[in-house]
């Protein structure tokens, strides 16, 4: 199977930077799809957020009862607009697609994306509507998204090309879900959170584009890091498995699967009318190709961000510096059950840090290395000095328990400053509330990415070394 990362990507790109984009059913109404579609493109979102900003490039409504709306002149069709269109989004009911698809293709669009639901997902009548405006699809050359999908945001740009409430803000991953509602939960979610994406693509039931398109597309897009997937069921499974082992070797791919379980592959029938296929399969294919499986949303975008900020480590061995002995021990098991190996510390290690007159003398003098409850940042430097710059370690998570001699900011700087040194993979686990907040704000505005809890912790340090090692591997 032939497989051209750089054609897709440069076939993709009209629905990620357009330079013209008409709304087809664009609505005066703020409760319609239409109207909450052409008000993502003009201000990022129907909601007011600081970081929104509109798009930039041409935006065409298209309604044949209204002059304008938002401050758009409208137009009653797409073929009556004189400038270029790279993206249609259609927002009209099933039966009307055809015809307007017709009229895309009269007008030379290269993109089309349907929100509209109705057709394969749902019954027999929808299968052969979205049959129909298939084929004119295919022999004008249109590339499709959906139907039945949410749509593509595309922060770079500034580009909401969906009716999810907002852009997120930017950052390096890349997350394809077939799910457009988790998709809008995500969202939500990230901005609370600071968490950035560089691209946000629903695809719904995949009449045309698949995740293993959009796969492509990432692979070559400057501004994604790490791509992740949700995914229900795939058109063509041999495709898929072609196309990861195409990208894995490049930027690594984080996916969660779901219909695991009997009840859950029926829900994913009638959800977009996927096939789910058994689990085990899927398993074994995502294995195969260096897919990394998650289990949870949760753990996909831990993985995910530590992927994106941190530098894969060199080997499996893991110092954990603390000061909590509790939670060290308990990170301890975590990394055990993850088979990283947690090497002893060297007796020379051990003789430079007595010998320093810093350290308190109850101090573990083993992995975890625990500094006792009232380390301050110097115990934590010289610790974390130590470690990092043994080759008996390729990584370190860094735990903080706030007490009352604890300096959060101070230690944070460390860690910063550390990593940088000796180009070694650092995850914090700096854990707690208030008193921590703006030490957390500042690892990982500064590319540290902190979990508030040991296994979360683990599992971010576990995801570098394995994806470390598959490369590693592959450049055999």
């Amino acid at each position: 199977m032939q497989i051209d990362l750089e054609k897709t990507h440069s076939e993709l790109q009209c629905f990620f930077e357009p330079k013209g984009v008409a709304v087809i059913g664009a609505s005066s109404h703020p409760e319609k799809i239409g109207h909450q579609v052409l008000k993502n493109l003009r201000e990022g979102g129907v909601f007011s957020l600081p970081h929104l900003k509109g798009f930039t490039g041409k935006i065409f409504p298209i309604n044949p009862k209204a002059e304008h709306i938002l401050g758009l002149k409208c137009y009653s069709r797409i073929t009556d607009i004189s400038e270029r269109v790279d993206l249609a989004i259609i927002c009209l009911p099933a039966r009307l697609v055809p015809q307007v698809m017709q009229e895309c293709a009269m007008k030379k669009v290269t993109g089309v994306s349907i929100i509209s639901a109705g057709f394969g997902e749902a019954d027999s009548k929808g299968r052969k509507l979205q049959e129909e405006f298939l084929g004119i699809a295919k022999k004008a050359g249109i590339r499709i998204v959906g139907p039945n999908c949410l749509g593509i945001l595309y922060p770079p740009q500034h580009l909401n090309a969906s009716f999810a409430p907002f852009l997120p803000f930017s950052g390096k991953v890349a997350f394809i879900s077939q799910s457009g509602a988790l998709l809008d939960s995500v969202i939500d979610w990230s901005v609370k959170d600071n968490y950035g994406f560089s691209a946000m693509i629903s695809y719904g039931n995949k009449s045309d584009l698949d995740a293993p398109d959009f796969i492509a597309w990432a692979a070559k897009d400057p501004y994604t890091k790490v791509i992740t997937l949700y995914v229900e069921g795939f058109s063509d499974g041999r495709y898929f498995l072609e196309m990861a082992k195409k990208v894995t070797p490049i930027k690594p791919i984080v996916a969660l699967k779901a219909g695991r379980t009997a009840t859950g592959s029926r829900a994913v029938g009638s959800h977009t009318g996927s096939l789910a296929g058994s689990y085990q399969i899927y398993k074994g294919v995502f294995k195969q190709s260096g897919v990394i499986m998650a289990d949870t949303l949760t753990q996909m975008f831990d993985m995910a961000r530590a992927l994106a900020y941190q530098p894969l480590a060199k080997g499996n061995r893991l110092a954990i510096v603390t000061n909590g002995g509790g939670s060290g021990v308990m990170c301890a098991d975590y990394c055990e059950e993850l088979a990283i190996e947690m090497p002893a510390l060297p007796r020379q290690l051990i003789e430079k840090l007595d010998k320093s007159g810093k350290m308190h003398p109850a101090w573990s003098r083993g992995n975890p290395l625990d500094l006792v409850g009232d380390a301050g940042p110097e115990r934590y430097e010289l610790a974390l000095e130590a470690v990092m710059g043994s080759e008996v370690y390729d990584g370190a998570i860094v735990i903080q328990a706030v007490q009352t001699s604890t300096q959060p900011l101070r230690n944070a700087g460390i860690l910063v400053e550390v990593q940088k040194k000796y180009k070694k993979p650092i995850i914090g686990a700096f854990m707690g509330g208030v008193i921590s907040e703006a030490s957390i704000k500042y690892l990982e505005e500064h590319g540290i990415p902190n979990y508030d809890d040991v296994d979360r912790a683990a599992r971010a340090m576990w995801v570098l070394m394995e994806y470390g090692r598959y490369v590693r591997r592959r450049k055999l």
